[in-house]
């Protein structure tokens, strides 16, 4: 039996196709995969023409029909519904406007499809397959352009009444502070790509503005090429301003933990992207603020782990969706 993901994100779609998995190794999971531009500027018929090709593409290659699928799983960028299966004008997908995606795959395979926002998605994928697995209640943590969330309670995923559940990105973290979510001070302001380019670009403004410089810095023009990627090869080379900047993300970093910690009492937060790349780097950071913030009893059985699945989460996590 196989299952079908469809992945579609601003930049490109995949769809994938999957095989049950009989061993723990995931290379034997995917067997076919299918990737192309989203070409936005081209409308939402172009897309979607596309990954309806493509899946047909894929189902013929294998010769396989609906009866051979146990499951679809699309995974987007919200807001969406997953109750009705409607993908609601995401900002990274304009003219995505009310697109009954659902429905067409139903209509067209005999497959009720599971959609889910990307978080969501990624959040099922360590989850089943990463380093959530065998946990029953676990917080997902993007971490990547955004500070997006999504929620396994008691063994289920949890979205929420409208999808919106695990917005924690969105949660004001101080009165004042980088942009994030469309909220100044807020924790996706603070803990993520471009909220720590915002942090680093302001802070070395204001030391150009006293004359002060630095290695990475000369001038607003090598202030404006700043990036949470070139902050923390400069780590590396035991550049201070970088590391500063890294600490103040740790610490706010530290601060959503405890939150987290203290709202749900997960036993596991995996937490994917930029975290990923510099665990050793954040964890001096965030460990003392857990422990000054969250609530003991409930600190000592949650685990911080990186996510496992790396490159491939988007793949896993469609398909994540049509086993759920």
């Amino acid at each position: 039996m196989y299952s079908l993901g469809i992945d579609i994100g601003g930049t490109k779609c995949a769809v994938i196709l999957g095989k049950e998995l009989i061993t723990d190794n995931l290379d034997d999971f995917i067997v076919d995969k299918i990737s192309f531009a989203t070409e936005t500027d081209k409308g939402v018929d172009f897309a979607l023409n596309n990954i309806f090709a493509a899946v047909d593409e894929i189902l013929k290659r294998r010769q396989i029909g609906g009866n051979d699928l146990v499951g679809i799983g699309i995974s987007c960028g919200g807001p969406l519904s997953s109750k009705e299966g409607v993908i609601m004008s995401p900002p990274n997908l304009p003219g995505w406007d009310n697109i009954h995606i659902v429905k067409m795959f139903e209509d067209k395979y005999g497959v009720k499809p599971n959609l889910q926002n990307d978080a969501n998605a990624c959040a099922v994928a360590e989850w089943k397959f990463g380093a959530g697995r065998g946990c029953q209640n676990m917080a997902f943590l993007t971490f990547g352009t955004g500070m997006g969330a999504g929620l396994i309670i008691d063994g289920h995923l949890y979205s929420g009444t409208n999808d919106n559940a695990g917005e924690i990105g969105h949660v004001r973290m101080a009165e004042d502070g980088p942009v994030g979510f469309n909220k100044a001070g807020s924790f996706e302001g603070f803990c993520s790509g471009g909220g720590i380019a915002r942090m680093a670009k302001k802070k070395a403004a204001e030391m150009l503005a006293k004359g002060e410089t630095n290695p990475l810095f000369a001038n607003m023009d090598d202030v404006e090429k700043l990036t949470a990627k070139s902050l923390a090869i400069a780590i590396k080379e035991g550049n201070e301003f970088a590391l500063s900047i890294y600490r103040k993300c740790g610490e706010m970093l530290g601060m959503g933990l405890s939150i987290l910690i203290d709202v749900l009492n997960p036993e596991c937060i995996v937490i994917g992207s930029i975290y990923e790349r510099n665990q050793e780097l954040f964890d001096r950071f965030i460990y003392p603020v857990i422990e000054k913030e969250a609530i003991p009893l409930s600190a000592q059985v949650c685990k911080i782990v990186p996510a496992v699945l790396g490159d491939k989460i988007g793949d896993y996590a469609a398909l994540s969706l049509a086993l759920s």
